[in-house]
């Protein structure tokens, strides 16, 4: 192993232009405001157009990102990209983000739910400490919204789409993932699942009439598991790097439900000031709430070059990742 470590030196965000608010939703469906605010937090989402696709949020906040670094397409050497929701299953919308930014060099996809990010820059940091790569660019990015039963008040009132991107760049000094940890438990799989779409039950008009292209999610079983392993896994990467609750400047959770956020700051005892919450402007963005939250967060200056941060999420699979993270000076 190298003595080389990789730091986030840009960042770069792109939402859909269209904005569904609550008042929205509750005119075409049996819900309201209150109802939806109380048990989730969220107050709009953002939503794709017509001519919004996963490939191009990915492009252009990989765009902003590279711009904020200072690195041209020739100065990438691996695009990985996080989400559940790609243009196809295949090609891998990884290489079609690769093509658009000009890039010559590796891309893969990460399918990882709600955790992708998290996972994603995790072994962005891991390749850069080979001393190999100069530049990787992490994407988090979701079109979530396409696969929501609009009509199903539980699922469809959660869900939005965005893209969100960071340049991991090689530095010498001390900085990047500082402890992580990653886990995974299929045996809750069917709690966050879209059942058609894959090998297993393809396409057909069956599984169009029985609504199985639509993501069905057991709400209570998810809300249990993601308490439970976020304030767990928060305590364990702190461990893990010898810091304390009160060396992080910011704490990101993925942003699928304020209260569950503030669940696991009560229970695992965090500063909630230093806790960022975005998730009433966006919903559950999936792969892309952390890194979002990320770009929002510098932009407001809630973070700053050189600080301490711990990333934690939770998703399909059902999957978890946390890690502790410094920004280079």
């Amino acid at each position: 192993m190298s003595n080389y470590y990789g730091g986030i030196t840009g960042y770069g965000k792109a939402v859909p232009e269209r904005v569904v608010t609550n008042e929205e939703l509750a005119s075409k469906i049996d819900t309201s405001d209150q109802w939806i605010t109380e048990r989730t937090g969220i107050k709009q989402r953002r939503v794709v157009g017509d001519h919004e696709q996963c490939s191009q949020l990915a492009t252009d906040s990989a765009r902003k990102a590279m711009e904020r670094a200072g690195v041209s397409a020739d100065e990438i050497d691996l695009i990985i990209v996080a989400t559940s929701s790609p243009d196809f299953l295949t090609p891998p919308v990884s290489s079609m983000v690769q093509h658009n930014l000009g890039a010559k060099c590796g891309a893969f996809t990460m399918v990882v739910g709600c955790t992708g990010f998290v996972s994603a820059l995790i072994t962005a940091d891991l390749y850069m400490k080979t001393g190999q790569y100069r530049n990787i660019i992490v994407v988090g990015v979701e079109v979530i919204t396409r696969m929501v039963d609009w009509e199903d008040r539980n699922t469809c009132v959660l869900f939005g789409d965005g893209a969100a991107s960071v340049v991991v760049s090689r530095k010498k000094e001390p900085c990047g993932v500082l402890s992580h940890m990653m886990g995974s438990d299929g045996s809750g799989a069917e709690l966050l699942i879209l059942p058609s779409g894959g090998t297993k039950v393809p396409p057909s008009h069956e599984s169009l009439d029985s609504g199985q292209n639509y993501l069905k999610m057991n709400g209570r079983e998810v809300f249990k598991f993601a308490t439970k392993v976020m304030g767990q896994s928060i305590e364990k990467v702190l461990e893990d790097s010898g810091l304390s609750k009160d060396d992080i400047d910011l704490y990101i959770p993925h942003q699928a439900n304020a209260r569950i956020i503030e669940f696991a700051i009560k229970t695992a005892d965090l500063p909630a000031d230093r806790v960022y919450i975005n998730v009433h402007k966006y919903g559950n963005t999936s792969a892309a709430s952390i890194p979002i939250a990320l770009c929002e967060a510098f932009d407001e200056g809630r973070v700053k070059m050189g600080d301490k941060m711990v990333f934690v999420a939770f998703g399909a699979g059902l999957t978890w990742a946390a890690c502790t993270l410094q920004l280079p000076e």
